[in-house]
């Protein structure tokens, strides 16, 4: 997949992401990008793991049930990030 349908792809999961979980995630639109980009990668992997019994490290193409997966595949990065960044205080 080329870098623009990457970009695309990235703001489109990443902000129904950021808008499904509850909550302030702040990082503004790259970060927004960057994490639908991850959650791409990560819904990708674990498709594929899923159907294929395999654990290989892939993307999601750009269309509907591509988007579907980056999707979860960011919220689950945006859990991870939280579990983190999660500071305890006494």
């Amino acid at each position: 997949m080329n870098i623009i349908a990457w970009i695309i792809l990235g703001l489109l999961a990443g902000a129904i992401a950021k808008a499904i979980v509850p909550g302030r995630q702040g990082g503004g639109i790259l970060g927004t990008m960057l994490l639908g980009i991850v959650g791409a990668f990560i819904g990708g992997t674990l498709v594929t793991l899923l159907t294929e019994g395999s654990l290989a490290f892939t993307a999601t193409s750009l269309s509907i049930p591509g988007v579907i997966v980056a999707v979860l595949g960011a919220i689950i990065a945006i859990w991870l990030w939280s579990m983190l960044t999660r500071s305890t205080t006494v």
